[in-house]
């Protein structure tokens, strides 16, 4: 007689998503796996990077990250995020405001939203949805190497042009353009 199996309905069947706490615990966990960290093929001229397996359906990414360069100001958009330095040291610089999802191209913002933080090998940082921030590696020497986990799987980039206050929409990324 052969064997029926009645599946679970949709929302038992599958895994809870993940937290930022969850993403957090996995990109310092990968961060410190160094084989992986050393696999990552580095170019002088521009960021390389190799898409992983994240917890849960999250994207995850390794990214190496040569001197001088950086992301710009951008969102993740619905995602929630965490990111943590394999080598070197990043730069993070934020805005602690939560921007309009949509219908603006350029914003003045108030003063004291801007936040700063370093991130040395081994630290990393989760954040939440609409998180508005670059990322930098300001050695004029070494290579840097980050892992980076999103949830749900990136929908969009926006990314922005920032010239004091002023916060300026300036273009949006779907994923088929960086994947």
């Amino acid at each position: 007689m052969p064997l029926h199996v009645t599946p679970l309905p949709p929302a038992l069947s599958s895994s809870p998503s993940p937290t930022s706490a969850e993403l957090l615990d996995f990109v310092r966990r990968t961060a410190a796996d160094k084989e992986l960290v050393d696999s990552l093929p580095l170019d002088p001229e521009g960021r390389t990077w190799v898409r992983l397996d994240g917890p849960g359906g999250s994207e995850a990414w390794l990214i190496g990250w040569p001197p001088g360069t950086g992301t710009g100001w951008h969102d993740h958009a619905e995602s929630l995020g965490a990111f943590a330095t394999a080598r070197g040291t990043l730069t993070e610089n934020a805005l602690a405001v939560r921007l309009p999802a949509g219908g603006w191209k350029t914003l003045e913002l108030a003063d004291d939203l801007d936040r700063s933080r370093r991130l040395p090998e081994g630290t990393g940082r989760a954040f939440g949805r609409h998180h508005v921030h670059e990322v930098l590696n300001e050695s004029t020497d070494t290579h840097a190497v980050s892992v980076h986990a999103y949830y749900p799987p990136l929908p969009l980039i926006r990314r922005f042009s920032r010239t004091g206050p002023v916060l300026r929409l300036e273009q949006v990324e779907r994923p088929e353009e960086w994947q």
